[in-house]
């Protein structure tokens, strides 16, 4: 693709400053970019490379410096670059549409227009796949399971029985839909197997990463709401909810029955104990211990995980302890040196 930086202003409603005739042909990183390519800057530690890129254009915030370059100013320049991105990149699918002749389609699959089901897949009976849903080699779909339109779902995917996926989801390689739930009863020296009886349901617009595992709810629904996202290698237990919106980074992990609110970001690594609820908009910082309910726009981060400007002060507070513990000892010292003098003045006293 090549298209002038005037008619890039136009996709990204951006205001031009210098040359607007000039043509880009791609985007690249403002480090590595060359002549003819167009970069962004949305984070102040790459301002530095400003001047110094050999980039055409810079894509750039509204306060960034006057320069002699040529400039895109956005009111947000990193969404802005993702927009031109799924503009100068839409990537093609890998598989031919169609279903290929290794696929095995269990009995009254219904399959809907312009799909492609790739080698080796397999749809379990009375499964329902949406129109121009894309699965990839290797899928295993149980029976009972819906698929909704536009989703797209890569090698060695497995969603079990009766499990709901919404429109337009993506689930990456190996990630697990509907494994069973870690539900046991001790008794008699052994742990006895609960049956898990519920589903997992992704909402419209969900996007699963890489072996990332969801567990089905004992009972009723694990639920993922629509616009969440998962990163990869994370665990969600039986009959979890995750808010609209939310969107949890790799490693981190949440306990049976907790609730998690709207538009909450969690940081890689945090885990969660079970049947709390974390409100609306909270954020739970990387390797955060949370054990408690966490309360809605609050931020908590350490282990256990607590109001982030409690953590600062603590973490403060720890590094003048080894100073404190110096302190602390001169003190000692001279207190039993003045008991020690006191002593001897009262015996001085007494034989007065």
């Amino acid at each position: 693709m090549t298209i002038t930086v005037a008619e890039i202003a136009k996709w990204i409603d951006a205001t031009v400053e210098g040359d607007d005739s000039m043509q880009i042909t791609g985007l690249a990183k403002i480090e590595h970019a060359k002549s003819g390519q167009l970069s962004f800057i949305a984070n102040p530690k790459y301002i530095k490379y400003g001047e110094t890129t050999e980039a055409s254009a810079l894509l750039v915030n509204e306060d960034y410096p006057k320069s002699t370059r040529t400039l895109l100013r956005s009111k947000n320049p990193y969404f802005a670059f993702l927009k031109l991105a799924q503009r100068f990149y839409q990537q093609a699918p890998q598989i031919e549409p169609g279903i290929h002749e290794t696929a095995c389609i269990g009995e009254n699959v219904t399959l809907g227009d312009d799909i492609a089901i790739g080698p080796y897949v397999f749809i379990g009976a009375d499964s329902k796949i949406g129109d121009r849903t894309v699965i990839y080699p290797g899928v295993f779909i149980g029976s009972r399971v819906e698929i909704g339109n536009d989703c797209t779902i890569y090698p060695h995917v497995s969603i079990r029985e009766e499990c709901k996926i919404g429109h337009q989801c993506i689930l990456h390689m190996g990630a697990v839909i509907g494994s069973d739930g870690f539900g046991y009863a001790f008794e008699n020296g052994v742990f006895n197997k609960l049956p898990q009886m519920g589903i997992v349901v992704l909402e419209d617009n969900v996007e699963i990463g890489a072996n990332t595992t969801i567990d089905r709810a004992t009972m009723g629904e694990t639920l993922i709401k629509k616009g969440a996202k998962l990163d990869n290698l994370i665990q969600i237990a039986h009959n979890v909810e995750i808010g609209q919106h939310s969107a949890l980074a790799a490693q981190s992990g949440i306990s049976g029955s907790t609730k998690v609110g709207d538009y909450v970001q969690v940081g890689g690594q945090a885990g969660f104990v079970g049947h709390i609820t974390i409100g609306d908009r909270a954020k739970i910082g990387a390797q955060g211990g949370v054990t408690k309910s966490v309360p809605e726009g609050e931020f908590y981060t350490g282990y256990p995980a607590r109001p982030f400007r409690t953590e600062m002060r603590e973490l403060a507070s720890l590094v003048k302890l080894p100073d404190l513990m110096r302190r602390f000892k001169q003190l000692e010292q001279k207190i039993a040196e003045l008991e020690a003098r006191i002593k001897e003045l009262s015996e001085k006293s007494n034989s007065l």
